[in-house]
């Protein structure tokens, strides 16, 4: 295992550091280094880590998602408000909608085997965007308008709206039904994971400030609670509907706000946390995708995932229309709220391994979704910013 982790972090230095070199996003080179060493290619990796790749990836985003919430106000949220509620589900709706519409054209499905691969493709990929929107908003851009923190928000909200609706979707094409409860689960969600998350940034904002410790073991601390919010999500899962990852990131708001000095010690540590978690989360992204799939879906699931995206950015637009951004920074946003990844990664094989007919297609449409929408995003947007946002 030693020996896969010392190649993760060998490849996905020299493949980040080449795609820079090529004025490309460095994940964009990380991903491609997971591809290339994963199980679907040279294969280099030992089994007993990609057994573990969930976990190492779930340990990377929670970095991320802390690290955001450290950088985000309550003033900054109160200025996106309405629009940041609205991206959280009416670009998600479009566009499962429109793949719903579209794939029984291309492809010998039903309508629900439709839904249920819209679900899969719909969702943002925080892990994706958190650190563009992060370094965006740390260079100045679009601060007026609170435009990173806008996409920041909404981008978590959008993953618990979708990973429920597949859900959902998942019960009625393996012969089950979608009652009320399902949909329940997403304001509950919010709220629960939004409540539990201010209740820790209370509690370890007063015990920090309270007893004095190094900085390193307030970071062990925090990483450790976040750990426990995230594996409570499961625990409770059939009880109760809880957004874990929402919990993390409402609790580094909370010491953001009300215990500066800590959220600035914690901050400056994540960042360095961030470079390794980074290389780790890209690459194992990467070890997901099999290009044996991409290969066999052809110009017609291309051509869908492509109009999808369309929907989606029309759904932002809708979503931003009670807002005041300028319609450069609308334009910047709907290319924002494009990328795809962690989702994809993490539910696209399911309806494989639950043994759907459509299974092995769904996944096929997730892997390109990544592949298209990965490395567009994330270069659009670093190409973008300057232009079509204001600094400061």
């Amino acid at each position: 295992m030693l020996t896969s982790f010392a190649l993760i972090f060998i490849f996905g230095l020299l493949l980040g550091g080449v795609a820079k070199k090529l004025a490309l996003p460095g994940l964009i080179g990380m991903i491609f280094a997971g591809v290339l060493i994963g199980p679907h290619a040279l294969d280099l990796l030992d089994d007993s880590l990609l057994s573990i790749s969930s976990d190492l990836r779930s340990i990377a985003l929670v970095i991320i998602l802390t690290r955001a919430g450290l950088s985000l106000n309550v003033t900054e949220l109160k200025k996106i408000g309405l629009p940041a509620l609205l991206m959280s589900f009416v670009p998600a709706i479009l566009e499962i909608t429109a793949i719903t519409l579209l794939a029984p054209l291309f492809f010998d499905l039903t309508y629900i085997e439709s839904a249920l691969m819209g679900s899969v493709v719909a969702a943002v990929s925080p892990a994706v965007i958190v650190p563009l929107m992060l370094k965006i908003k740390e260079s100045g851009y679009g601060q007026k308008r609170g435009i990173p923190q806008l996409v920041l928000a909404s981008a978590s909200l959008d993953d618990i709206f979708v990973i429920v609706l597949f859900s959902s979707f998942l019960s009625v094409a393996t012969g089950g039904a979608v009652t009320a409860r399902h949909f329940l689960t997403i304001p509950v969600s919010i709220v629960l994971g939004s409540l539990l998350g201010v209740a820790t940034g209370l509690f370890l904002g007063q015990l920090f400030k309270r007893i004095q410790l190094n900085p390193l073991i307030k970071v062990l601390i925090t990483l450790s609670v976040s750990f426990l919010l995230l594996a409570l999500e499961g625990i409770l899962e059939s009880k109760v509907a809880l957004s874990g990852l929402l919990a993390i990131m409402s609790m580094g708001i909370v010491l953001n706000q009300l215990y500066p000095n800590v959220s600035a010690q914690l901050s400056k540590t994540y960042s360095g946390l961030w470079v390794g978690a980074e290389i780790l989360l890209f690459v194992l992204v990467g070890t997901t995708v099999d290009l044996r799939y991409a290969l066999t879906a052809g110009l017609a699931a291309i051509v869908m995932v492509l109009a999808a995206l369309v929907f989606r950015m029309l759904g932002v637009w809708i979503s931003l229309t009670p807002s005041q951004l300028t319609k450069k920074e609308t334009l910047f946003t709907m290319i924002a709220y494009t990328p795809k990844a962690t989702v994809q990664a993490a539910i696209g094989g399911v309806p494989l391994a639950m043994e759907l007919a459509s299974g092995e297609l769904i996944a096929t449409v997730a892997v390109l979704s990544i592949l298209i929408t990965a490395p567009i995003g994330a270069f659009a947007i670093e190409q973008t910013y300057k232009t079509l946002l204001d600094e400061r």
